[in-house]
Protein backbone atom coordinates (compact mmCIF):
# COMPACT_ATOMS: atom_id res chain seq x y z
CA UNK A 1 0.00 0.00 0.00
CA UNK A 2 2.80 2.05 1.18
CA UNK A 3 4.78 1.66 -2.86
CA UNK A 4 1.22 2.27 -4.52
CA UNK A 5 0.95 6.01 -2.69
CA UNK A 6 4.51 6.44 -3.52
CA UNK A 7 4.34 5.59 -6.85
CA UNK A 8 1.21 7.72 -7.75
CA UNK A 9 3.26 11.06 -5.53
CA UNK A 10 5.58 10.38 -8.22
CA UNK A 11 3.29 10.19 -11.38
CA UNK A 12 1.50 13.30 -9.62
CA UNK A 13 4.82 15.55 -9.21
CA UNK A 14 5.32 15.18 -13.36
CA UNK A 15 1.62 16.39 -14.23
CA UNK A 16 0.51 19.65 -14.29
CA UNK A 17 -0.84 22.22 -13.15
CA UNK A 18 2.38 22.69 -10.80
CA UNK A 19 1.30 24.26 -7.53
CA UNK A 20 4.42 26.24 -6.80
CA UNK A 21 3.10 28.64 -4.85
CA UNK A 22 1.84 26.14 -2.40
CA UNK A 23 5.42 24.54 -2.08
CA UNK A 24 7.11 27.44 -0.89
CA UNK A 25 4.52 28.20 1.76
CA UNK A 26 5.07 24.55 2.65
CA UNK A 27 8.50 24.66 2.76
CA UNK A 28 7.94 28.22 5.20
CA UNK A 29 5.59 26.05 7.21
CA UNK A 30 7.90 23.26 7.26
CA UNK A 31 11.49 25.36 7.15
CA UNK A 32 11.40 28.14 9.05
CA UNK A 33 9.27 27.40 11.72
CA UNK A 34 12.01 24.39 12.68
CA UNK A 35 14.75 26.63 11.99
CA UNK A 36 15.82 27.74 15.42
CA UNK A 37 14.64 23.99 16.82
CA UNK A 38 17.36 22.33 14.42
CA UNK A 39 19.99 25.32 15.32
CA UNK A 40 19.98 25.36 19.01
CA UNK A 41 20.25 21.37 18.40
CA UNK A 42 22.95 21.28 16.12
CA UNK A 43 24.84 23.33 18.26
CA UNK A 44 24.47 21.28 21.64
CA UNK A 45 25.26 18.00 19.64
CA UNK A 46 28.61 19.80 18.36
CA UNK A 47 29.60 20.99 21.52
CA UNK A 48 29.31 17.75 23.64
CA UNK A 49 30.06 15.36 20.72
CA UNK A 50 33.81 16.82 20.93
CA UNK A 51 34.13 17.26 24.62
CA UNK A 52 33.25 13.84 24.53
CA UNK A 53 35.81 13.15 21.54
CA UNK A 54 38.33 14.84 22.98
CA UNK A 55 39.64 12.56 25.76
CA UNK A 56 40.47 9.28 23.14
CA UNK A 57 42.26 11.52 21.30
CA UNK A 58 44.09 13.22 23.35
CA UNK A 59 44.76 9.50 25.32
CA UNK A 60 46.89 8.88 21.64
CA UNK A 61 48.51 12.43 21.67
CA UNK A 62 46.12 13.08 18.44
CA UNK A 63 44.40 16.23 20.09
CA UNK A 64 45.42 18.59 16.85
CA UNK A 65 42.64 16.23 14.20
CA UNK A 66 39.97 17.46 16.77
CA UNK A 67 38.73 19.30 13.78
CA UNK A 68 39.74 17.04 11.43
CA UNK A 69 37.08 14.22 12.69
CA UNK A 70 34.59 16.59 13.80
CA UNK A 71 34.83 17.80 10.30
CA UNK A 72 34.00 14.45 9.11
CA UNK A 73 31.51 13.10 11.62
CA UNK A 74 29.23 16.49 11.17
CA UNK A 75 29.08 16.76 7.67
CA UNK A 76 28.90 12.83 6.77
CA UNK A 77 26.19 11.34 9.42
CA UNK A 78 25.27 13.94 12.39
CA UNK A 79 24.13 16.80 10.43
CA UNK A 80 22.30 14.93 7.72
CA UNK A 81 20.94 12.60 10.88
CA UNK A 82 20.19 15.07 13.46
CA UNK A 83 18.14 16.92 11.06
CA UNK A 84 16.27 13.99 9.96
CA UNK A 85 15.35 13.01 13.25
CA UNK A 86 14.16 16.14 14.50
CA UNK A 87 12.39 16.72 11.08
CA UNK A 88 10.32 13.42 11.55
CA UNK A 89 9.36 13.96 15.06
CA UNK A 90 8.36 17.62 14.37
CA UNK A 91 7.32 17.94 10.80
CA UNK A 92 5.95 13.93 9.80
CA UNK A 93 3.55 14.22 13.11
CA UNK A 94 2.55 17.39 12.43
CA UNK A 95 1.50 16.71 8.91
CA UNK A 96 0.16 13.18 10.12
CA UNK A 97 -2.41 15.08 12.47
CA UNK A 98 -3.00 17.90 10.27
CA UNK A 99 -4.44 15.34 7.03
CA UNK A 100 -5.89 12.94 9.81
CA UNK A 101 -8.00 15.84 11.34
CA UNK A 102 -8.97 16.98 7.66
CA UNK A 103 -9.99 13.25 6.92
CA UNK A 104 -12.14 13.07 10.03
CA UNK A 105 -13.60 16.44 9.20
CA UNK A 106 -14.76 15.49 5.82
CA UNK A 107 -12.65 18.53 4.61
CA UNK A 108 -10.79 16.31 2.46
CA UNK A 109 -14.03 14.22 0.30
CA UNK A 110 -15.37 18.16 0.10
CA UNK A 111 -12.00 19.06 -1.44
CA UNK A 112 -13.05 16.59 -4.23
CA UNK A 113 -16.26 17.33 -4.53
CA UNK A 114 -15.20 21.18 -5.35
CA UNK A 115 -13.18 19.37 -8.53
CA UNK A 116 -9.86 20.16 -6.30
CA UNK A 117 -7.14 17.19 -6.28
CA UNK A 118 -6.15 16.67 -2.56
CA UNK A 119 -3.74 14.45 -3.50
CA UNK A 120 -1.68 16.60 -5.40
CA UNK A 121 -3.05 20.07 -3.30
CA UNK A 122 -2.18 18.02 0.03
CA UNK A 123 -0.01 15.11 -0.27
CA UNK A 124 2.49 15.91 -3.44
CA UNK A 125 3.40 19.87 -2.68
CA UNK A 126 3.71 18.48 1.14
CA UNK A 127 6.09 15.97 0.21
CA UNK A 128 8.11 18.22 -1.78
CA UNK A 129 8.49 20.91 0.63
CA UNK A 130 9.48 18.34 3.15
CA UNK A 131 12.35 17.04 0.54
CA UNK A 132 13.49 20.75 -0.05
CA UNK A 133 13.65 21.74 3.73
CA UNK A 134 15.43 18.67 4.76
CA UNK A 135 18.44 19.33 2.54
CA UNK A 136 18.26 23.26 3.54
CA UNK A 137 17.84 22.52 7.38
CA UNK A 138 20.92 20.21 6.98
CA UNK A 139 23.17 22.72 5.76
CA UNK A 140 22.01 24.93 9.16
CA UNK A 141 22.46 22.12 11.18
CA UNK A 142 25.86 21.19 10.32
CA UNK A 143 26.83 24.64 10.12
CA UNK A 144 25.55 25.13 13.74
CA UNK A 145 27.06 22.33 14.79
CA UNK A 146 30.52 23.14 13.69
CA UNK A 147 30.09 26.57 15.61
CA UNK A 148 29.59 24.13 18.86
CA UNK A 149 32.71 21.96 18.14
CA UNK A 150 34.54 25.37 17.26
CA UNK A 151 33.68 27.35 20.67
CA UNK A 152 34.59 24.05 22.40
CA UNK A 153 37.98 23.41 20.65
CA UNK A 154 38.93 27.30 21.44
CA UNK A 155 37.83 26.92 25.41
CA UNK A 156 40.52 24.13 25.37
CA UNK A 157 42.97 24.74 22.58
CA UNK A 158 42.36 28.80 21.68
CA UNK A 159 42.58 27.63 18.40
CA UNK A 160 41.62 30.25 15.71
CA UNK A 161 38.47 29.82 13.61
CA UNK A 162 40.44 30.22 10.71
CA UNK A 163 42.63 27.11 11.45
CA UNK A 164 39.34 24.97 12.42
CA UNK A 165 37.88 25.41 9.09
CA UNK A 166 40.45 24.99 7.27
CA UNK A 167 41.05 20.99 9.15
CA UNK A 168 37.19 20.67 8.76
CA UNK A 169 37.24 21.38 5.48
CA UNK A 170 39.97 19.59 4.70
CA UNK A 171 39.06 16.04 5.60
CA UNK A 172 35.79 16.78 3.59
CA UNK A 173 35.87 15.47 -0.39
CA UNK A 174 33.14 16.30 -2.54
CA UNK A 175 31.90 12.82 -2.36
CA UNK A 176 31.11 13.48 1.42
CA UNK A 177 29.14 16.92 0.33
CA UNK A 178 27.47 14.56 -2.48
CA UNK A 179 26.35 12.14 0.35
CA UNK A 180 25.53 14.50 2.64
CA UNK A 181 23.02 16.14 0.18
CA UNK A 182 21.50 12.68 -1.35
CA UNK A 183 21.10 11.55 2.37
CA UNK A 184 18.75 14.94 3.14
CA UNK A 185 17.19 14.58 0.41
CA UNK A 186 16.02 10.67 0.80
CA UNK A 187 14.89 11.74 4.09
CA UNK A 188 12.79 14.62 3.48
CA UNK A 189 11.29 12.12 0.78
CA UNK A 190 10.88 9.65 4.00
CA UNK A 191 9.42 12.05 5.84
CA UNK A 192 7.62 13.34 3.73
CA UNK A 193 5.55 10.38 2.34
CA UNK A 194 5.38 8.71 5.94
CA UNK A 195 3.71 11.79 7.54
CA UNK A 196 0.84 11.89 4.10
CA UNK A 197 0.74 8.79 4.05
CA UNK A 198 -0.41 7.83 7.84
CA UNK A 199 -2.52 10.84 7.97
CA UNK A 200 -4.42 10.46 4.19
CA UNK A 201 -5.33 7.02 4.88
CA UNK A 202 -6.26 7.45 8.88
CA UNK A 203 -9.65 6.37 10.33
CA UNK A 204 -12.49 7.85 11.04
CA UNK A 205 -12.72 9.42 14.42
CA UNK A 206 -10.78 11.63 16.93
CA UNK A 207 -8.92 8.32 17.92
CA UNK A 208 -7.42 8.24 14.22
CA UNK A 209 -5.55 11.35 14.47
CA UNK A 210 -3.30 10.88 17.11
CA UNK A 211 -2.81 7.22 15.79
CA UNK A 212 -1.72 8.97 12.29
CA UNK A 213 0.65 11.16 13.77
CA UNK A 214 2.23 8.86 15.99
CA UNK A 215 2.70 6.13 13.59
CA UNK A 216 4.28 8.95 11.28
CA UNK A 217 6.90 9.21 13.61
CA UNK A 218 7.85 5.67 14.10
CA UNK A 219 7.58 4.96 10.20
CA UNK A 220 10.03 7.52 9.24
CA UNK A 221 12.51 7.25 12.27
CA UNK A 222 12.85 3.38 11.44
CA UNK A 223 12.94 4.34 7.42
CA UNK A 224 15.70 7.09 8.47
CA UNK A 225 17.63 4.63 10.57
CA UNK A 226 17.62 1.79 7.54
CA UNK A 227 18.58 4.04 4.98
CA UNK A 228 21.32 5.78 6.69
CA UNK A 229 22.74 2.16 6.95
CA UNK A 230 22.09 1.98 3.11
CA UNK A 231 22.96 4.97 1.94
CA UNK A 232 26.67 4.60 3.85
CA UNK A 233 27.30 1.10 2.08
CA UNK A 234 26.46 2.54 -1.08
CA UNK A 235 29.10 5.31 -0.67
CA UNK A 236 31.05 3.36 0.78
CA UNK A 237 31.26 0.66 -2.56
CA UNK A 238 31.71 4.20 -5.03
CA UNK A 239 34.44 4.96 -3.02
CA UNK A 240 36.46 1.45 -3.62
CA UNK A 241 35.79 1.60 -6.94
Amino acid sequence: MVTKFTFRIFKEIIKPPYQLKEVINQCYEIGIKALPLISVTGFIIGLVFTQQTRAPLESFGAESWLSNFMGIAIIKSLGPLITAILCAGKVSSGIGAELASMKVTEQIDAMEVSAINPFKFLVVNRVLATTIATVILMFFCSFTSLMGAYLNIYIGDHTSITNFYQGASSSIGFLDIVQAIFKSLIFGLTIGISGTFKGFNASKGTLGVGKAATQAVVLAMFMIFVETLVIDQLFNLIRIL
